[in-house]
């Protein structure tokens, strides 16, 4: 006959002595983001099923330690230099982009109208072509562009960062239709 102490069900999970939260659940320390609980390294409390039947098998959160918090303490020190860091090459980025003007070619009447349009997958490649590398959903456009011109295009490069653009829209070289005269 098992006694209180040491039954099969906890020895097999190891979790007896789980952290008591103030509400009487389960504190534990969040290894990833889990949706509607919190994000990596919160301390959060949960019933202690939800605790011993998903988080802690799945390998999302483990007990509360305070090694554990200092461990997590540490990693996100390291995280937050690394985005810092992020943060001042977009500022230069943003600066070199801010000085430069690119120039796309495209088909237009003799009245400067284009015949397509210029979009935000346009200006990437032109960026692209000069080795800086921006997605078109980065480019943002109040509307495609529609004539020959001069043009400021917003890129937006992350974090609240934008940096000002000039393009260039100018009549494609070598056009040989008809009527047409450059």
């Amino acid at each position: 006959m098992a006694t209180g102490k040491g039954t099969k069900k906890n020895r097999k999970h190891g979790l007896r002595g789980l952290p008591r939260g103030p509400h009487g659940g389960v504190q534990l320390l969040l290894v990833q983001n889990v949706e509607h609980l919190g994000k990596a390294g919160d301390v959060v409390e949960v019933k202690r099923g939800y605790a011993v039947n998903y988080l802690i098998p799945q390998g999302l959160a483990t007990i509360a330690t305070e090694h554990h918090k200092r461990m997590v303490e540490k990693h996100k020190a390291k995280l937050l230099e690394i985005e810092r860091a992020r943060i001042s090459t977009m500022k230069q980025l943003a600066e070199n982009i801010s000085q430069m003007s690119i120039s796309i070619e495209a088909n237009a009447n003799e009245e400067g109208h284009l015949y397509g349009s210029v979009g935000a997958d346009d200006i990437s490649r032109a960026l692209k072509a000069q080795n800086i590398n921006i997605n078109p959903d980065q480019v943002k456009l109040q509307g495609p562009l529609k004539e020959l011109g001069l043009y400021t295009v917003q890129i937006h490069l992350g974090h609240d960062i934008y940096a000002d653009l000039k393009v260039w829209v100018v009549p494609m070289v070598g056009d040989t239709r008809p009527g047409v005269s450059r």
